[in-house]
């Protein structure tokens, strides 16, 4: 008898939901960093145009702590290339829920009459991500990019 199917439930998660803390490469150091968007707004002064959430990257190995007023972030941390395309991750919680999602057999979510969020984040994984036939691969790059984080 075969074993039983390891089952992964969709937890309805969004990219929203990681995107405000990522693990990003040092602008000055060129090593692991925390990125942070705080809830803030700061008010732009008259004639600067729009306000922009204010961002904050702390790097442990150099020291660096800068506050930044913009939208944009260092180059994520959690990323690596396969030969069918490019996986990333905000974070250790972001790569562990597509890890459990790729390493499952039997894969469930809520049925589609449901309310609620329909395109999650597993949703919107590229078919690549979602072939078995590419299961073993994307699990070998998954856990080389968390062993990136816990060498450091």
């Amino acid at each position: 008898m075969s074993p039983a199917p390891v089952r992964f439930h969709d937890p309805g998660s969004t990219a929203y939901d990681f995107c405000r803390s990522a693990l990003v490469r040092c602008p000055r150091c060129d090593r692991i960093a925390h990125f942070e968007r705080t809830g803030r707004w700061k008010t732009s002064a008259p004639g600067e145009g729009a306000a922009r959430p204010e961002t904050r990257v702390i790097c442990r190995s150099c020291g660096l702590a800068r506050t930044m007023n913009g939208c944009c972030r260092p180059p994520l941390w959690l990323q690596a290339g396969t030969r069918h395309g490019e996986l990333w991750a905000y974070d250790l919680a972001h790569l562990d829920l597509i890890r459990r999602f790729v390493a499952a057999s039997l894969r469930e979510r809520d049925p589609w009459y449901e309310h609620g969020r329909k395109m999650t984040l597993v949703a919107r994984l590229p078919v690549w991500v979602k072939r078995a036939r590419n299961r073993d691969e994307v699990l070998r790059t998954i856990d080389r990019m968390r062993a990136s984080v816990t060498a450091r």
